[in-house]
């Protein structure tokens, strides 16, 4: 059976209105998990609009949830080192008493402007792509090793260097909680190959989608490992408006195999969004 959860971008929102659906949302047990993305700036609607800051949200609402596994769909690895991000990530595991997904991602794509002008605005370098792919496979091997590894470790990579790193406390989940990568592209599904206990990727066109989940399985079968130990996951538009479009790109994304559904929900959120989701999208497509 897929597993659903919903997705509510924190920009042109209010922080209470957030707060609501996923409280809504942890008593419903037809929605297991909740999402968050990692943008600092907004990408739709009024540039000047709200934005907050996607793990501090995070840690905000992991205290006030007692079910709901939760996440970043997915951390920009540009904006953080590894290191310090595997800390935060460890704090909000434990917080939320061991129901973190960690997603993580290599970062925007240059060639959108409106996520493009968030690294000028905070003073963050942004680098090529071959950079941000690189670094996303060095970070995710010390993210892990900071998260399981008991005596500090130095790390000489090409793009991640540390000198005694160690991580204290661990997360709570045992050996680390799931790491969730997201993309399409086909140097990130070689990383996702690699490291990922999930893989997410934006639903629209699902032809691409099944191309890219096949690539995926190559690259898995070039290393030795079975393809089927990576969960399939895909993020999906709601529309309130044609539920039925919904279910059935919900019905096209399971019979393609992807068993972890995240469904996108647009601000503002109708009064008791997360029953309908339940209701409407949920069990009408099971």
């Amino acid at each position: 059976m897929p597993s659903f959860g919903i997705m509510t971008a924190p920009m042109q929102v209010d922080y209470q209105d957030i707060l609501r659906v996923w409280q809504e949302a942890d008593v419903i047990p037809e929605i297991e998990h909740a999402w968050l993305f990692d943008h600092l700036m907004p990408i739709g609607g009024s540039p000047d609009g709200p934005a907050y800051e996607g793990w501090t949200l995070l840690s905000a609402l992991a205290a006030q949830t007692r079910r709901l596994r939760l996440g970043l769909l997915v951390t920009s690895n540009r904006f953080r080192p590894p290191a310090m991000l595997a800390k935060i990530a460890a704090t909000v595991d434990v917080v939320s008493g061991g129901r973190l997904d960690f997603g993580i991602g290599a970062g925007s794509r240059p060639d959108h402007p409106p996520a493009r002008r968030e690294y000028d605005a905070h003073g963050l370098p942004f680098h090529d792509f071959a950079h941000s792919v690189g670094s996303l496979a060095e970070a995710c091997t010390v993210i892990r090793r900071l998260w399981t590894e008991t005596e500090p470790f130095d790390f000489d990579g090409a793009y991640v260097q540390l000198t005694d790193a160690f991580c204290n406390p661990k997360p709570a989940q045992r050996p680390c909680p799931p790491i969730l990568i997201g993309g399409r592209s086909s140097a990130t599904l070689r990383v996702v190959a690699e490291h990922a206990d999930l893989w997410n990727i934006p639903g629209g066109d699902i032809d691409d989608v099944v191309r890219r989940s096949a690539l995926l399985d190559r690259y898995c079968a070039e290393i030795g490992r079975d393809p089927a130990s990576i969960a399939r996951s895909i993020h999906l538009p709601v529309s309130y408006d044609q539920p039925r479009m919904t279910r059935e790109a919900i019905t096209e994304a399971v019979a393609a195999g992807f068993q972890h559904i995240v469904l996108g929900l647009s601000a503002p959120y109708p009064a008791n969004v997360a029953r309908w989701v339940a209701d409407e999208l949920v069990t009408a497509s099971v």
